[in-house]
């Protein structure tokens, strides 16, 4: 499979957690940055419960997360973050999450918004996608289209002074259907050491997540053709 080499004028990543968007997309996000897009990420939650201490400062700890946010974003050249603050496990797919995520696409004005792929539940027989995930890709599927680009969804955000807008393209992340793949092998490393900026979440972790993220690199490269890679289901919304 051809590598998509196109980079967006703009890029939203929207994602659950603090550390999501380096882990399912920072390799492309670095890449399109580097070469001029204006990227920004959306976070759904605090990440106030990526703990296993019972004993944790919960605020605190989103309070770090936040810092570690931002430290990833510099690192990556994002030109900013932006944080919705719900609790862990407790994002629910209404209304006030779409109208959220619509809000900050009529905004920002991305032309490209990548975000986890909802239908992707089952990995295996070992692991099932968190519900965080589930609910941010279809909360974000449902603001790119139609809200987003509809002026009789949230028309209060009209009567403010923002404008409709439509999406070009969406990049979903943690397929198991992939039908576009970017070469990251010149930003994999920036990639790592971004997502080394969530101390908190990697406390027990060193070089050998370093090699488990380069070997899952080196994976999809060999479905593309290229030394590292990242895999999407690419999403076509422009006609």
């Amino acid at each position: 499979m051809p590598t998509d080499a196109e980079i967006p004028a703009s890029a939203l990543a929207v994602y659950a957690h603090p550390d999501d968007p380096e882990i399912s997309a920072g390799g492309t996000l670095a890449a399109w940055a580097e070469a001029g897009a204006d990227v920004s990420v959306l976070i759904t939650t605090r990440g106030d419960k990526g703990t296993q201490d019972p004993d944790a400062d919960l605020a605190e700890l989103a309070r770090l997360r936040v810092e570690e946010t931002a430290k990833a974003a510099a690192l990556l050249g994002f030109t900013g973050h932006f944080h919705l603050g719900y609790h862990d496990g407790e994002l629910p797919d209404d209304q006030e999450l779409r109208a959220a995520i619509t809000r900050h696409v009529r905004e920002l004005r991305p032309q490209v918004v990548l975000c986890p792929d909802p239908t992707a539940v089952f990995f295996g027989d070992r692991y099932f996608n968190h519900r965080d995930h589930r609910v941010t890709g279809w909360a974000t599927l449902d603001a790119v289209a139609p809200a987003a680009g509809n002026p009789h969804y949230f028309a209060d955000h009209l009567a403010e002074g923002l404008d409709v807008h439509h999406v070009q393209a969406v990049y979903l992340s943690g397929t198991l259907e992939p039908n576009c793949w970017v070469d990251i092998s010149d930003t994999l490393e920036r990639k790592i050491d971004a997502l080394f900026c969530h101390a908190s979440q990697l406390t027990e972790t060193g070089e050998w997540f370093r090699e488990f993220l380069r070997e899952r690199a080196e994976e999809a490269g060999r479905e593309a053709g290229v030394a590292h890679a990242e895999g999407f289901r690419r999403l076509s919304l422009s006609g």
